[in-house]
């Protein structure tokens, strides 16, 4: 088989595959993943066990509550991108947790310490429709948050768990496809800035850690099918459009071996004060 026949098997094959809610298994034994120095699915499955409620913020599809060894008695999801939001509840709903469609918070980098759900712009984003102390455990993977509205539906001496890609997540991605990096912000998405915002909120962080996720891309079909999965990462990204940098890349590949990017991360947990 030709080199070009190879490359267009790959290229139509990751163009023809869906992704839907937040599921990456068809990339299992084409991408090697070296994992951070935590295991955050460990922390929320073993915070869970000792929870009487959990609320998920984020959850894609339901993917990662739907695989917790212990559910709650009482386990809620909510999901933001509306086209997960009935995957999440044909997935979810089985299993006794309800899911709920909500706006979605505004990026945490476009967001002040002390800011409250609906602001910046005047509109309401990111408010979660619960009452008051509703949850003793609250869980957001890779999913934007407003600190205050996870402190208020906390109850007091509940528990934040979070996990979030940093600031610049998609530059290695850039320099594989020799695109610009995109010019630094004014400021990061960091530990830092969510501690922040975290504290501001009036939770107290017990538990925190930063890291790396290492990705080897082993063929550049993969590659291609991550990067239209994640639109956000590369503005624009198409595999047609990116074909001839693909192409690239897949001679690299046969000449040189898989392709390596980084991915930074951190974590953070936090607790709301007995004495609010």
């Amino acid at each position: 088989m030709s080199n070009q026949t190879e490359l267009d098997r790959l290229l139509d094959e990751a163009e023809r595959q869906p992704f839907a809610g937040w599921d990456f298994s068809w990339l299992a034994g084409r991408v090697q993943v070296e994992r951070l120095p935590w295991d955050f699915d460990a922390r929320v499955a073993e915070a869970a066990r000792r929870s009487p409620d959990l609320l998920d913020m984020g959850t894609g599809g339901g993917e990662r509550v739907s695989r917790l060894p212990v559910l709650p008695a009482r386990t809620v999801a909510t999901e933001g991108w509306p086209p997960n939001a009935p995957i999440a509840a044909r997935r979810l709903r089985p299993l006794g947790i309800s899911v709920v469609q909500v706006d979605g918070a505004p990026d945490n980098v476009d967001q002040e310490p002390g800011d409250l759900a609906g602001r910046p712009g005047g509109e309401r984003h990111g408010g979660l429709p619960f009452r008051r102390a509703s949850f003793h455990l609250v869980t957001s993977r890779h999913e934007a948050f407003v600190a205050a509205e996870v402190a208020r539906v906390l109850v007091p001496g509940g528990r934040f768990l979070t996990q979030q890609i940093a600031f610049p997540w998609a530059d290695d991605f850039s320099r594989l496809l020799d695109l610009p990096v995109p010019p630094a912000p004014p400021r990061r998405w960091d530990l830092a800035l969510a501690v922040a915002q975290v504290e501001v909120a009036g939770l107290t962080v017990v538990a925190s850690g930063e890291g790396q996720e290492r990705w080897t891309f082993l063929d550049v079909g993969a590659l291609a099918w991550y990067l239209k999965a994640v639109s956000w990462g590369i503005a624009g990204f198409s595999i047609t459009d990116a074909r001839p940098r693909l192409a690239r890349l897949h001679a690299r590949i046969e000449s040189d071996g898989p392709l390596v990017v980084r991915l930074p991360h951190f974590w953070l947990g936090a607790r709301k004060p007995l004495a609010v």
